[in-house]
């Protein structure tokens, strides 16, 4: 192998430094590092709680036994008892509305029926004052609703969107957040919390969704708190009013529903 670098006159064989480099990296082979290999450490039975509490469907038990604790609470504590013993003396204005905004809020994430709600904060606060408390309300307990979807629910549902309306309604609601929104909050008979939920599970994000629903529930919500707070007054013009607000558009609904029911069937 150094007979490259020998002399041709037979004599001591030498090879430059280069060569003889060159001719070992050559020879010798190579040599590839192997990293030591750590031991793995076995998941301990905290790891592996952790992991069962944090998986999908342990959140979304943990948010069916938070809207039932809601529920239940709101049943014992009878909300209703403000239109009959009337509101705290030691609060009034808008503290009282910032304050009935917060329990409208709650109370509606808790499946309590908002045109119960409504007409409340109409008779407690008066038309204007009801009207702000009770859109305030809405908008606490929609967003409320959509952030424990979001966080406690979306995993576990989403793989469950098979049937054809089901996709159909989460492909509309994430491509067309805003207007689909506007259109079920102006719809009558469609359940608030349903609505809540549905788009916590799509991929609607948080601001049309928000805006949407404050200003899709503005007229329903300002029709029934006129009539809760013209109700000793069933006579007057407000109160015929806002009757009509709330019965037309209702009728409208039942009316759209019964002609598009074949279509629904056929889909």
């Amino acid at each position: 192998m150094l007979a490259d670098a020998t002399t041709r006159s037979g004599g001591t064989a030498t090879a430059s430094p280069p060569a003889l480099a060159t001719e070992l990296a050559v020879a010798l082979p190579a040599v590839v590092p192997v990293a030591p290999l750590l031991p793995v450490a076995p998941v301990g039975f905290t790891a592996r709680c952790t992991r069962a509490l944090l998986s999908p469907w342990s959140r979304l038990s943990l948010l069916l036994v938070l809207l039932a604790g809601a529920a239940s609470t709101v049943l014992l504590f009878h909300p209703q008892r403000l239109l009959s013993d009337g509101w705290p003396p030691q609060l009034g204005g808008i503290a009282a509305a910032l304050v009935f905004a917060a329990a409208y809020g709650l109370c509606s994430v808790a499946f309590v029926p908002r045109p119960l709600l409504n007409l409340a904060a109409g008779a407690l606060f008066g038309s204007q004052l009801g009207t702000g408390a009770a859109l305030a309300g809405t908008v606490l307990g929609a967003g409320i609703s959509f952030g424990l979807g979001r966080v406690l629910g979306q995993d576990a549902l989403r793989p469950l969107l098979r049937g054809r309306w089901l996709k159909a309604a989460d492909g509309q609601l994430s491509r067309h957040g805003f207007r689909s929104m506007m259109a079920a909050r102006l719809f009558p008979g469609l359940p608030f919390w349903g609505v809540n939920y549905c788009a916590a599970v799509s991929r609607m994000r948080w601001t049309p969704f928000l805006l949407a629903t404050a200003l899709g529930s503005l007229p329903n919500t300002a029709a029934y708190v006129v009539a809760g707070a013209r109700a000793s007054s069933p006579t007057s013009p407000a109160f015929l009013i806002a009757m009509a607000c709330i019965t037309l558009p209702a009728l409208g609904g039942a009316v759209v529903a019964w002609r598009k029911r074949h279509h629904l069937r056929a889909r």
